[in-house]
């Protein structure tokens, strides 16, 4: 890895993020966060541009500070091109060409998706990187996908979601429960006093890889109405049961395809990746597996697990290495293949 100084810049959905990486050594990894879509109850697409708009000046200046560099030091800027709100990628990408623009370093493009499988090559994520072949549970508000990693930028999407992502059946969810905006993080807190076994939930029958999310969301949904008209406070009484018996739904949804995989493709080199990465039942899952399947298994740090720079500073490391730049004609896109 060469010791070449690199800005990464993300800014795919409501998190502005910068960070400076030497080599694969993270010195700064700095995020906004934007607390007005709490009122809402999901990312409002115009808020998230505006507010990037006024972060990004203050989180990237920050991020130099606190890695004690110079932005003349610097050897490239990676940014975020997609898959993501195409406001919110606008500002990021658009900063990004400015920057190196009169720096006069290289412009790297980085595929968010791809950055969260390659955040396991960041010197602190794990206690050691994965071994090619690996499988990669990508699994985030937006996106839920078995990923077949068969080097650095060969990857193969064996399966995915065929409709709501993980994190948002957790969300959509949550606020049927009446639970506050992200609801995911919420969920897990309260399932840690519940009992996971005081509710079933419907789980879809899907005979390849891929994920369905939408039958749990209605089948929560149609209980909760049940319950709710013969006793008005059933959410409140079982609450803590309601949160632990969903996570456990969807966590076994989850593994299940994912010990599929791997048993089908014989991998025992097995990584998650993405928000939902820093579920503990999803964590706890993957630690089972380890003592009950074999696996070798790779869990980021949970600052690497939501949208943050680190992971686009390292993809642009890697790239960088191999000479892969963009030009200034670079556009940002909402879908962008992995």
């Amino acid at each position: 890895m060469s010791d070449s100084i690199i800005l990464g810049i993300e800014s795919s959905c409501d998190d502005t993020s910068a960070a400076i990486i030497k080599g694969n050594s993270i010195l700064s990894n700095i995020a906004a966060n934007q607390a007005i879509h709490k009122e809402y109850g999901g990312v409002v697409p115009e808020l998230a541009s505006r507010a990037h708009q006024q972060n990004i000046i203050p989180v990237v200046e920050k991020s130099f500070t606190k890695a004690n560099i110079q932005q003349n030091a610097i050897s490239a800027i990676g940014f975020t091109r997609g898959p993501g709100l195409l406001g919110s990628l606008l500002v990021g990408t658009s900063f990004a060409k400015s920057l190196a623009m009169s720096l006069n370093v290289p412009l790297i493009e980085v595929n968010h998706l791809q950055a969260h499988i390659l955040a396991h090559f960041i010197e602190d994520a794990n206690p050691v990187p994965p071994t090619f072949p690996f499988l990669c549970l990508t699994v985030s508000g937006g996106h839920t996908m078995i990923v077949l990693v068969k080097d650095y930028f060969d990857m193969e999407i064996i399966g995915k979601t065929t409709d709501d992502a993980a994190g948002e059946a957790f969300d959509k969810i949550g606020k049927i429960f009446d639970l506050d905006y992200p609801a995911g993080p919420i969920i897990d807190r309260l399932a840690k006093e519940g009992n996971p076994d005081a509710f079933t939930f419907n789980k879809p029958k899907l005979e390849n890889y891929d994920y369905s999310f939408s039958g749990i969301k209605t089948s929560v949904l149609y209980f909760i109405q049940k319950e709710v008209r013969k006793n008005p406070d059933f959410i409140k009484e079982n609450l803590n049961d309601l949160c632990a018996s969903v996570q456990k739904c969807i966590i076994e949804i989850l593994m299940n395809k994912l010990e599929k995989a791997a048993k089908d493709l014989n991998v025992n080199e097995v990584a998650i990746a993405g928000g939902v990465s820093a579920n503990s039942a999803l964590r706890k899952a993957m630690e089972d597996n380890k003592e009950k399947l074999g696996w070798n298994i790779y869990i980021p740090k949970f600052e690497y697990t939501t949208d943050n720079a680190a992971m686009i500073a390292m993809v642009a490391q890697l790239k960088f290495e191999r000479g892969e730049f963009t030009d200034l004609r670079t556009s940002a896109t909402a879908k962008y293949d992995l």
